[in-house]
Formats: structure tokens, C-alpha cells, sequence
């Protein structure tokens, strides 16, 4: 029997099996740091803060579920806005693909959840462990009681954040005023428990432990954000020209020119890889493990001021700029982004400005066209349910327009409902056929505010009465 011929795997292809090393990254400080944590704390009392805001005596933010109402600041929503959810959504694509064209994972580096909590877990480590060398140093030492008591430490910390973080996310569908004093006193239903105890594991493993791994490996992202990249991208990249002389990048004292000793002005130090929170090298090039949030521009300008040469080794540039050229940013890719998230944007401010705040459905009865009265009228039964979508109480006033001027009706004069209040009314429209020119006749309901005397919204429907 013939041997099936092995492949031989390449270094390259088997170091995708390797197991994962672990990543210590250093800290930096720098310009681009300052902005990444700003932006990293700025969010993060966002997100904390927001659930215990009021408006009105209620929970400011506070997607109700089990009511069907998603109520943000003054604004409540019902499912039937939910197209309107839809072009959120879009508008958020769009926008993700403008950023992306313009600045690359800018929003990677500087606003993902994702990057966001992992930065704070490392900065925890790093207040609980100490720097990246003495935590090199701490996890190839034998177990030992300050060991111990300081990753004991680290693993407190990050489960209390991990849990403060799930209890302020489900915060936003459960009044947080009552989920918190329910957590305290061990009163939280079922659901709470779960949702509470899945988002916790969650963000301790993903912020705590996976890390970078959720960038490479799990978000899609990552995949598919070369198809958005173009040369005039604007990406963190090494200045290969610069960077590399005749003999390549090497060590050197200060104040040596580098020209001189044919070296480029990286002095190889890898501090661009020790701050790296995907521990890739920018040297090798543009690669998808980039998150884009320029910890390596600081690193690498750090040293070229203790060397006394120009910042910019590591950038932010474009494959036009280190080639020599100009970059463009009036390309038909990103003006067909900007002009698509516009349109989307002013679709979105439009639906919302037209968005009436009551809500009417008018249903013809199924069980019978129409009735003939012992007065000798047609009779249409409808079941008219109108819904208060504002914030405050209001009174309508109901109007039948397309009947002729005889029709009689039992619809309430005045209607008064609550803020989110619907109710639904049994009416009747009664029509002598002899002032009827045809058996069916288009109608329109129109709803009226009693205190503007404005129309508010309307909804049509039929009249159906007998040929003869």
C-alpha cells in the first residue's frame, strides 16, 4: 500500500498551534496615551453613571423589556419604532466603515468595550503586581505567600469590577434603584441571577484573561477591515526608510550618527513591543492584530528624544506618505461612506422629528361587513385603539372625515390618556345609504390635541354599505 505523501509545515504555519504567550505590557506615557485615557475613563463613567440618572421621576435610561418601552431621557419607544432602531443600526455600520477608511481601528484602540475594560484589568495588574518586569519576574517565581496575596488581590478586584460592570449593564433593563438593594439583601428573581452571574464571567474572562485573544481571534472585525483600508488609510505605521540604514536597526551610545555607522535611526530597543496590548512588532508591517491606539508612536518617540533625533519613526501616516507620495482623503470610497452615513443620519433626524407622540390603529370588525339597523341605516363596527407616547398626560378629540354630513357616531368627544397609556375603544359609524353615492367610501379618522387644537396623527379605513 502507497504511503500518503506528508506535507511539510513551514514555521510559519505551525506557530498557529502554538499555545498562547502571555502578554505583560509596559506602561508608557505620551500623547497618545493621555488621549486613549481620556476617551477609556470618559466612557466608563458614562456607562456607570447614566442608570442612575432621572427624568421626570423615572429612570432616565431604561430599555423595559417586560412593558415594551424603551425609555432615553424624554423620549420613550415603542416596539412599532423599531425601524427606527434599524437605522441606528445602519448609521453605526456606516460609520464603523468612514472611520475605518479614514483613520483605520482608531475605534478599536480608543473606544471599544472590549479594548476599554482590558485596559483597565491591565492597569489594575499593574497597581496590584507592579511593572511589567516585576511581573515577568512574579510569574516565573514559585508559588510564596506575597504571591499569593497579591494575585489573590488582582482576582478580587477583577471580579468586583467584573460584577459592577454586570450589575450597571443589566441596570439598563431593571430599575437599578431596586436591582441594587435587591443584589444587597439577596432578593433578585431568577432572571437578574443569570443575566448578573453571565455578564460577571463574561468580563472577567474576556477583560481579564482572554484579552487580545478576543481581538485576533473572536472579533469579526479583525477579519474584514482590510476590505475598508485603502493606501490613503491612515494606519500606525514604522518608517521602514528611516528606520533602516545599510546594516539594518542596532544598538547605539547617544549622541553616535547613525548614518555614519550605516544604521538606520531605530536603535532596536523592542520598547514599541513591550507596550504593544496585542504583542505585535509594527516593524514587520501592517498587520490585522493592530488595534490602532498608538501606544507605539509614544514608546518609539519617547526614545527618539533620549536620542536627540526627530519624532515620527512610528506614525500615523499612509502607504503614500512612506512611499514618497501625497495622501489623498477626498477618495470615492470614503465620500461614498460620508455621503451614505449623511443621508442615513438626516433620514434618522427626519423619522424622528415627524414621530408623532399618539399612535392610532382603527380595525374594521371581521365578523360582519355592516349591519342594517331597525332604522333602515348602515351600521360599520370598529375597534379604534390609540396609545400616548409622550411623556405627559393629554386630551384628544376624534374627527371622521369622507362620510356624508348625516352619519352619526359613538366615539367619545374628548379622550384623556396618561403618559404611555393605551386603550382601546368599541365604536360604531351609522350612515343613511340614501346618502351614499357608492358601496364603499374611503375614511380617515383624524385625531386631534384638544390643547393645540393641531392634528396629531390620523389613520385611514373603509365604509362598506349595501348595493341596493
Amino acid at each position: 500500500m502507497s504511503k500518503i505523501p506528508v506535507k511539510n509545515v513551514t514555521p510559519e504555519e505551525k506557530s498557529l498551534y502554538v499555545a498562547r504567550e502571555k502578554i505583560q505590557v509596559r506602561e508608557i506615557h505620551g500623547l497618545f496615551q493621555k488621549i486613549r485615557s481620556y476617551s477609556l475613563w470618559g466612557l466608563m463613567a458614562l456607562f456607570f453613571a447614566t442608570p442612575w440618572l432621572t427624568w421626570d421621576d423615572r429612570q432616565a435610561v431604561l430599555w423595559d423589556l417586560p412593558a415594551r418601552q424603551f425609555h432615553i431621557f424624554g423620549i420613550t419607544f415603542w416596539p412599532q419604532d423599531f425601524f427606527l432602531l434599524s437605522g441606528l443600526l445602519i448609521i453605526a455600520a456606516y460609520g464603523l466603515f468612514t472611520i475605518t477608511n479614514l483613520a483605520g481601528r482608531v475605534w478599536c484602540g480608543y473606544t471599544c468595550p472590549q479594548s476599554s475594560w482590558s485596559f483597565v484589568f491591565m492597569w489594575i495588574e499593574e497597581k496590584i503586581e507592579g511593572t511589567r518586569n516585576q511581573r515577568i519576574k512574579m510569574d516565573k517565581a514559585e508559588m510564596s505567600k506575597e504571591k499569593l496575596i497579591r494575585r489573590s488581590a488582582k482576582h478580587i478586584a477583577w471580579f468586583l469590577l467584573a460584577l459592577a460592570t454586570a450589575v450597571t449593564f443589566i441596570g439598563y433593563f431593571s430599575p437599578i434603584r431596586e436591582l441594587v438593594p435587591n443584589l444587597v439583601t439577596f432578593a433578585l428573581n431568577s432572571w437578574e441571577i443569570f443575566w448578573i452571574g453571565f455578564f460577571t464571567v463574561a468580563t472577567y474572562l474576556n477583560a481579564g484573561w482572554l484579552r487580545e485573544q478576543v481581538c485576533i481571534h473572536m472579533c469579526p472585525y479583525a477579519r474584514f477591515q482590510s476590505v475598508m483600508f485603502d493606501q490613503d488609510t491612515l494606519i500606525v505605521s514604522y518608517d521602514e526608510k528611516r528606520g533602516e540604514g545599510e546594516k539594518g536597526r542596532g544598538p547605539r551610545k547617544k549622541g553616535v550618527d547613525p548614518q555614519a555607522e550605516g544604521l538606520g535611526d531605530c536603535i532596536d530597543c523592542s520598547l514599541c513591543v513591550q507596550v504593544c496590548p496585542t504583542g505585535i512588532d509594527i516593524r514587520d508591517g501592517l498587520q490585522y492584530q493592530c488595534i490602532g491606539c498608538a501606544l507605539c508612536v509614544d514608546a518609539c518617540d519617547s526614545i527618539m528624544d533620549k536620542m536627540g533625533y526627530e519624532r515620527g519613526l512610528v506614525r500615523y501616516t499612509t502607504e503614500h506618505e512612506l512611499q514618497g507620495g501625497k495622501t489623498n482623503f477626498f477618495r470615492p470610497r470614503l465620500i461614498g461612506y460620508a455621503t451614505v452615513l449623511i443621508l442615513m443620519m438626516s433620514a434618522l433626524v427626519y423619522a424622528m422629528a415627524s414621530r408623532t407622540a399618539v399612535e392610532v390603529d382603527v380595525i374594521r370588525d371581521r365578523g360582519a361587513l355592516y349591519q342594517i339597523t331597525p332604522n333602515d341605516t348602515v351600521r360599520n363596527a370598529y375597534t379604534l385603539e390609540m396609545m400616548n407616547m409622550s411623556q405627559h398626560e393629554h386630551t384628544y378629540r376624534v374627527e371622521v372625515v369622507g362620510l356624508p354630513s348625516s352619519f352619526t357616531t359613538d366615539i367619545p368627544k374628548l379622550i384623556t390618556l396618561q403618559s404611555n397609556e393605551l386603550r382601546a375603544f368599541p365604536i360604531s359609524l351609522e350612515v343613511d345609504p340614501a346618502d351614499l353615492a357608492v358601496s364603499k367610501s374611503n375614511i380617515k379618522f383624524v385625531v386631534y390635541d384638544e390643547a393645540t387644537q393641531q392634528e396629531v396623527s390620523s389613520e385611514e379605513s373603509r365604509f362598506i354599505a349595501p348595493l341596493n
